[in-house]
């Protein structure tokens, strides 16, 4: 029997189909066996997994296969049957069928990186394409990847071409006009009917990840990089959420300076110390590679030795799982808002920081970092909010070890800032400086002889991160200004965000040391506090009176047994044996938080005042700083908007 004219015309988009959903399905399988425990053995879990995988992989379909839809309609008759047709259509499938399986291979590298699929961060990634393919060039044999995937491609392509193969087509154009038009019809609907959160009904967050498909996850991320709160987010009254917050932070050393809004005075019983302050955020460092922390086989051996002169915080969580989100958390002591960081948003020069208090106070305040700065717009922020920035172009080639793509060797780094502390100390001012560093980030490099470390390890990394700051802290005792200077040494966030849970705690808690003989006390402070409380406590420390909006306090004045943790969408309100977390859609859930790996967390009964700590926290810090509110122009002002708007 003939096959109907549309079956012949449209052969190579059922091949493609074909294709597309067996390298999808491949994938799926691989990065589920990949997980191994983390995803429960069971015949429910995997039917959720592949059933729900099946409807997103098909939508994905729709998407790729829009222009090979469009050639087979538009291409007339008497052009296909012959060779240059033929050959066009031949080289669309090829080109789809390598998209297919290069994002299949590229799911597995991100997948072994972040546990995820396609998600915010890949969208973030692809505007940075020299820093990540860099990485990708540096950390995997990029050459021998690519010709398997070309030759895979072309075996597949050669030895299913009789599937593929147009034989007699008489398929009208009005009737290829009704399958394209139903081909654009279907794949407009999915984009209206379908998001990518409908997957995430599973307890079990890799279950959830795996239900999707990463073509379809990256346009879904890349539509959501910008979330407004209060369309997105549940929400209550604006004057009631500041009074909630303000509530928050009523702190013995506090004294609010309007009638609404945030904005406070701190006053501290204690004297002022003009102390040099050097901050240290360590690119990804868990508290878990560190024997403080209660790692039997520590990977700090350094900073363990420190932790006997130092006050240690024994949990303390980071805001996010993005160098931006800590930036951000240490120089601004602001929830993370949901989309983009605020490090990499418009309209976020001038404000209050960090570097604004200390910039009052007389101090010259830096950011400084071993990499190019432009990434992840990092330059472009801390100089807009009080801080003089250097980064890779102020290193000069001699004084580098070793550099990959993401910056120089932190010995280096470090070497760069003890010249710049030096240059104040002899020009008699006090400095602050924000410290980035970059070793422990993939491909795990580091100069040679430095330990018994093999490159390209994670652990490894972590092992030369930690000689690196034994090393500048033994050459900094050896300057004059060391015995004034405090040293605050923390992470940026963990090395890890995978787990069973949609916010697994566990993958947010970073260690914390202040040191500084002779100024601090040695002691360990645990009650629960987040990065936003660096700031305020660091502050606090030093006896500094001055003006704050920060959404941290001081923990030695209240301990604030709160900290703030999410994504770029699911916000998290955590508290002792509670987790409060909003997504979209106004979802609001509360959960017990598990602070290891197989242990989920399980719903809790909702406790009203929890959530609406939690949303008035997040909805104010959303609205002061898309309303302008968060200048540092406007910190001990007179009456603010925030007053106003809340007034009416």
């Amino acid at each position: 029997m003939q096959p109907h004219p549309l079956y012949e015309r449209f052969r190579p988009l059922l091949w493609l189909g074909v294709v597309f959903l067996s390298v999808s399905f491949l994938t799926r399988l691989v990065l589920l066996l990949a997980t191994g425990s983390g995803v429960p053995a069971s015949a429910a879990t995997w039917a959720f997994v592949f059933g729900v995988g099946l409807g997103y992989d098909v939508l994905a379909y729709v998407y790729l296969a829009i222009p090979l839809v469009l050639l087979l309609w538009l291409l007339p008759r008497r052009w296909l049957a012959r060779r240059p047709g033929s050959f066009l259509v031949g080289f669309a499938c090829l080109v789809l069928l390598l998209v297919s399986l290069f994002v299949a291979v590229a799911e597995w590298t991100f997948w072994e990186e972040f546990q995820a699929r396609f998600n915010f961060i890949a969208v973030d990634y692809l505007v940075y394409t020299t820093e990540v393919i860099g990485n990708i060039r540096q950390s995997y044999p990029v050459g021998w990847i690519l010709t398997a995937l070309a030759g895979t491609a072309l075996a597949v392509f050669v030895a299913t071409r009789r599937w593929r193969a147009v034989r007699h087509d008489s398929a009208p154009f009005a009737a290829r006009s009704v399958v394209a038009a139903a081909w654009i019809a279907a794949a407009v609907l999915g984009t209206w009917l379908v998001t990518g959160e409908m997957k995430d009904r599973s307890d079990n967050a890799y279950a959830n990840e795996l239900a999707g498909n990463g073509i379809y996850q990256f346009f879904a991320a890349y539509r959501s990089a910008s979330l407004d709160y209060d369309r997105y987010y549940r929400t209550v009254p604006l004057d009631e959420a500041f009074v909630q917050v303000r509530r928050e932070l009523a702190t013995p050393d506090a004294t609010f300076l309007h009638g609404t809004g945030i904005e406070r005075r701190i006053r501290n019983a204690a004297p002022e110390r003009r102390l040099n302050v050097v901050l240290v955020s360590v690119e990804s460092l868990s508290a878990e590679y560190s024997g403080t922390y209660g790692r039997k086989d520590s990977l700090t051996p350094q900073l363990d030795r420190l932790s006997g002169q130092s006050l240690v915080f024994g949990n303390l969580y980071a805001s996010g799982t993005r160098t931006v989100r800590g930036l951000e958390a240490l120089a601004l002591s602001v929830p993370p808002t949901p989309g983009e960081s605020i490090v990499k948003r418009a309209g976020n020069e001038g404000l209050f920081s960090l570097a604004t208090v200390f910039d009052r106070k007389g101090y010259r305040s830096q950011f400084l970092y071993g990499g190019y700065g432009a990434f992840d717009d990092m330059n472009r922020f801390f100089a807009g909010n009080g801080y003089e920035v250097l980064d890779r172009n102020a290193i000069p080639s001699k004084d580098i070890h070793h550099e990959n793509i993401w910056g120089v060797a932190d010995e280096d780094l470090y070497t760069m800032a003890l010249r710049e502390f030096d240059r104040d100390a002899a020009a008699g001012r006090p400095f602050f400086a924000h410290i980035m560093t970059t070793s422990n980030h993939r491909p795990y490099t580091f100069p040679q002889g430095r330990g018994p470390w093999p490159q390209g390890k994670r652990d490894s990394a972590v092992a030369y991160t930690d000689w690196a700051i034994g090393d500048f802290l033994a050459r900094a005792r050896a300057k004059p200004w060391f015995r004034d200077t405090l040293f605050v040494i923390t992470a940026d966030h963990c090395a890890s965000s995978a787990g069973i849970a949609a916010l697994p705690v566990f993958r947010y808690h970073i260690p914390m040391w202040i040191y500084s003989p002779g100024n601090v006390a040695p002691g360990r402070f645990d009650g629960l506090m987040g990065q936003v409380d660096i700031a305020p406590t660091l502050l606090g420390l030093l006896g500094m009176d001055y003006d704050s909006a920060f959404y941290g306090v001081d923990v030695f004045q209240a301990p604030p047994e709160r900290a703030y943790i999410g994504t770029y969408q699911l916000l998290g309100y955590l508290q002792p044996g509670r987790l409060v977390q909003l997504a979209p859609h106004r979802q609001v859930e509360t959960v017990r938080p598990s602070h290891d790996f197989d242990t989920p967390q399980p719903p809790l009964p909702e406790v009203p005042a929890a959530t609406l700590q939690a949303v008035s926290d997040y909805e104010t810090a959303a609205y002061r700083f898309t309303h302008g509110r968060m200048r540092a122009s406007l910190i001990g002002a007179a009456e603010t908007a925030d007053t106003a708007h809340a007034a009416r």
